[in-house]
């Protein structure tokens, strides 16, 4: 008997529920193509969780990720509602970092590619698109600035004496942020060897990014990776200031292969370089933990944000999250062969001409402006 592979669905707000309805049809459009069996089961998770339960990660939403193989994600938070609740208790910090931390979910990997057909979508010309853009950002995700202690807002005072009135004190009251960035060894060791172990795998080369001229986590960072480096010998190793990294992603992406990034860097650079594969809406992520060296239980989401301003219209863009399912498929359940043909299927949806928003331009006289569901029709169809 084959195995059910069970997924947990946290659509999440905005344009969560639509986007994560086509990779569910994608989904059940893969069960029949290759005789699996997929037990999705869709819970509520940030204002979704909230309106349904109280909090924005509910305790059974919760529960049945546990009991699942992994998570299909798709986002969370409400810029408007937002303020209305105390900053613990918003989604992206309550049930985004929560499930991060929950499930030892350390290393994100956002694979950055532009397909020929939407070289048109990229803002670089095409001489700085060269033979055509493939970046795989690794992301540590568990440390660093987002979770290092003390991490607070407090009042505190300032005194300041006036010369020309002799011993006249004023008192100031303000307040002061404090967020504490934090790496240890094994943290930074854990993620350069996904890093290069991926590398391996393409084009065996790292970017190690860091700020080690100004801070000692850079310096700290720089020296566990050049360590780990020495296992990987056939892996060629560069590191890189992170705003020059930032310069280098426009002015020549091509160079990169793995860029590794810190918790903060990762969660900047990566954002930057979805421009360059034509819209947030083209990236997926994976957030793994590892066992024994093996991936494992794992967390897939688009990229991109809620974008409430066109939720519920049938404009979004659903790649990033029918990509995410791919990914899902292949570090989650081993089915590489299913994770191509999700990819293959969004690639012919692309070459046939079909554009959400975010990628369509008139000047493509081949191109056909479709929405959230037409474009999620054309890839199940694919396969």
């Amino acid at each position: 008997m084959s195995k059910t592979f069970k997924i947990a669905a946290l659509a999440g707000d905005g344009i969560g529920p639509e986007v994560m309805h086509e990779a569910i049809k994608v989904l059940r459009a893969v069960e029949k193509k290759f005789s699996l069996s997929f037990q999705i089961t869709e819970a509520p998770v940030g204002w979704a969780g909230i309106d349904a339960a109280g909090k924005a990660l509910p305790d059974a939403t919760l529960a049945l990720c546990k009991e699942s193989d992994a998570i299909l994600f798709g986002s969370v938070g409400l810029p408007d509602r937002d303020p209305t609740i105390p900053k613990e208790e918003r989604p992206e910090r309550a049930a985004l970092l929560r499930i991060r931390k929950e499930f030892g979910l350390f290393a994100n990997l956002r694979p950055v590619k532009l397909p020929k057909a939407l070289a048109h979508a990229c803002p670089l010309r095409p001489e700085r698109q060269g033979d055509g853009i493939d970046i795989l950002v690794v992301r540590e995700l568990t440390g660093g600035i987002y979770f290092g202690q003390p991490k607070k807002t407090e009042n505190y005072s300032i005194d300041e004496t006036q010369a020309d009135e002799g011993a006249t004190i004023f008192i100031k009251r303000a307040q002061r942020a404090i967020d504490t960035m934090v790496y240890t060894t094994p943290e930074i060791e854990r993620i350069a060897h996904v890093a290069f172990k991926a590398a391996a795998l393409r084009r065996n080369k790292v970017t190690s990014i860091d700020k080690a001229n100004v801070l000692e986590n850079g310096v700290l960072w720089r020296e566990v990776v050049t360590k780990v480096a020495r296992q990987y010998p056939h892996v060629a190793l560069e590191h890189m200031f992170v705003d020059n990294a930032a310069m280098q992603l426009m002015l020549r992406p091509t160079q990169f292969d793995v860029m590794l990034c810190e918790n903060m860097f990762g969660d900047i650079l990566s954002d930057e370089a979805a421009a360059l594969a034509g819209s947030l809406g083209m990236l997926p992520s994976a957030s793994l933990g590892l066992t024994s060296g093996v991936h494992t239980f794992g967390f897939f989401e688009p990229a991109g944000g809620t974008a409430p301003d066109i939720a519920g219209k049938n404009l979004a863009n659903p790649i990033a999250q029918i990509l995410s399912t791919a990914l899902m498929l292949r570090y989650s359940f081993d089915l590489e062969a299913t994770a191509d043909a999700i990819e293959a299927a969004v690639g012919k949806a692309i070459a046939q001409g079909l554009r959400t928003g975010d990628i369509f331009t008139p000047a493509e006289t081949n191109a056909k402006q479709v929405g959230t569901r037409e474009m999620g029709d054309a890839i199940a169809a694919a396969l």
